[in-house]
């Protein structure tokens, strides 16, 4: 059964990242970058819209190729291919648009605010961190 690792992001660049596992993931296979998903299916409120994503391996979703399959693609600056020069196109291994057993991470967007909660220092990790001596 398929599991994937959910990396949820708001508008101000808050991310949190959630694994679904067996049962719970059911609702995302078929599913195409671009598509939106109820967030109550990992326990947010509010719509989910997928917004890419990765399989094992990491070679990218892509949205403009259809289906789920690996494909050699000729691609010029843009999802998949970074640091290209002006005018210059290269051959790469891409995925499809779909989600299917293969994919491992998925990126989604959440159109409401998210709740992160911030882990707060205890007195005794800055007292170790400022008595440790300095390396000559």
């Amino acid at each position: 059964m398929a599991t994937f690792k959910l990396n949820i992001s708001d508008k101000k660049g808050r991310t949190i990242s959630k694994e679904v596992k067996e049962k719970d993931a059911s609702p995302f296979l078929g599913l195409q970058v671009g598509s939106e998903i109820d967030a109550a299916l990992v326990g947010e409120a509010g719509k989910l819209k997928i917004t890419g994503g990765s399989d094992k391996s990491g070679v990218p979703l892509r949205p403009d190729i259809h289906g789920g399959a690996r494909k050699y693609i000729l691609l010029s600056p843009g999802v998949g291919l970074r640091n290209a020069e002006s005018g210059q196109r290269i051959r790469k291994l891409i995925r499809g648009s779909t989600v299917t057993e293969e994919v491992y991470q998925i990126n989604c967007s959440i159109d409401t605010e998210l709740k992160v909660e911030e882990k707060p220092k205890e007195e005794g990790e800055k007292k170790d961190a400022a008595e440790k001596p300095k390396k000559a």
